[in-house]
């Protein structure tokens, strides 16, 4: 079981892809775990229920990398939510 901080990081990942999805960068979550190989099974666990401690660093790091998301924002909820 993730803290409660933890917890609102995985919030703000999908926070971050449903903008992403809504602003048509992504067509949805398929789009992004079709892209870095994720299990979406996985992905909607989570979502679902953002205590279990599924979650891979390296899904923040595409967001940050490839979609130009604050990491500042993504990890802390502080700042503008693009770079």
């Amino acid at each position: 079981m993730q803290n409660i901080e933890s917890q609102k990081i995985v919030c703000r990942f999908f926070e971050a892809l449903s903008r992403l999805k809504s602003e048509k960068v992504i067509r949805g979550k398929g789009t992004f775990t079709n892209r870095y190989g994720i299990n979406r099974w996985n992905l909607n666990s989570l979502q679902k229920e953002p205590s279990r401690d599924i979650i891979q660093l390296s899904w923040l790091e595409y967001l940050v990398k490839d979609y130009g998301v604050s990491a500042r924002w993504l990890l802390t909820g502080d700042g503008d939510f693009y770079d």
